[in-house]
């Protein structure tokens, strides 16, 4: 498969997932960059994203990074879902911060992989994310959706 029929299913595989996702949209997250095992994901803590102590909810920060976990993961057009994921939270952020979680695959081999993600505000590190991820079998896309490009190279 070229780079460019690459990065066509690997963007096919983010549009289905996102159009599949309710909670994605709702958050307000936004894709700024999707490419074979890597994906950057944008969030502005909204007023329901922050806790009592007024500072961003970890579960807020943990679904931004999953997310882009899983836009990297997921990149190939094979099921995959974390079997493991942990985070580190580095400093706290507030209402109004604009969060950007970048996903990098660190390993990918059969059914199993690594990523690491940085959740950044203005360029500093607020948490660090490490996902395992499995392939659980079954193309994501339908058929009828697979960019052609990659159904020739397949071939």
């Amino acid at each position: 498969m070229t780079a460019a029929s690459s990065q066509k299913l690997a963007r096919a595989c983010a549009d289905f997932l996102w159009a599949q996702d309710a909670t994605l949209q709702g958050l307000g997250l936004q894709r700024l960059s999707i490419e074979p095992g890597q994906a950057v994901i944008a969030m502005t803590a909204l007023p329901a994203m922050v806790n009592g102590i007024g500072i961003t909810h970890g579960g807020a920060i943990f679904t931004l990074a999953d997310t882009a976990f899983s836009l990297a993961a997921n990149a190939y057009n094979e099921r995959t879902v974390a079997a493991h994921c942990s985070i580190a939270f580095l400093r706290p952020t507030r209402l109004g911060d604009r969060l950007v979680a970048a996903a990098r695959e660190v390993v990918r081999s059969a059914r199993s992989g690594i990523y690491d993600i940085r959740v950044t505000l203005e360029d500093s590190a607020i948490a660090e994310f490490r996902a395992h991820s499995r392939v659980v079998g079954g193309a994501l896309l339908p058929p009828a959706t697979v960019p052609h490009e990659s159904i020739a190279a397949e071939s």
